[in-house]
Order: structure tokens, then sequence, then C-alpha cells
């Protein structure tokens, strides 16, 4: 099944995308800089994948950004756990 992106993938995509262009670099520069795969810094842009935190601050680093300003208007309703790649929450057991 193919991966359905969450629309905080797509919204810090925007952010890293924007500040990128801002800066007048190019996505293989980004990766560079960042020291992370050019096919991962378009996966991001693209909102096709969600990055982990580490990931999130070597971008923002990269960009002289922090990762509150990637971050900013993310909201916890856009990680839906209703899509189908999603994993279901189970109740804590004591």
């Amino acid at each position: 099944m193919p991966r359905v992106p969450s629309p905080a993938a797509a919204h810090i995509g925007a952010h890293i995308a924007e500040l990128r262009r801002r800066r007048s670099m190019t996505q293989d520069q980004l990766a560079v800089a960042s020291d992370i795969d050019s096919s991962n810094i378009r996966s991001y842009e693209n909102g096709r994948s969600l990055m982990n935190v580490f990931s999130l601050v070597r971008i923002a680093e990269a960009l002289e950004a922090t990762p509150s300003e990637l971050l900013d208007g993310v909201t916890s309703d856009m990680f839906a756990t209703d899509r189908p790649d999603a994993r279901r929450a189970r109740p804590l057991r004591r």
C-alpha cells in the first residue's frame, strides 16, 4: 500500500522549501550542508516523508533557522490517526 503523506509532512516540507529558496540554495546544496541524502530532502519537501528529529535539527542548522521555524503552524491534528498506514493507539495496560 502506498504511503499516505500527513498534513504535517506537507506543512513542514513547504517550510523547508521556502527557507531553502530564500537562501538561494538548491536541494543538492541543502543535502550536502545537512549531510542528508538529496532524495530524502526531495521527499521531505514534497511531503512524502516525515523526518525524524535529528534530521529536522540538521536541516534547520543548514538553513540557519531553528527547528521551531520549520514546525511553525504544525498542530497535533495534522498527524491524523485515521490514515490507512497509521498505527492505532492502544490503551496503556497497568
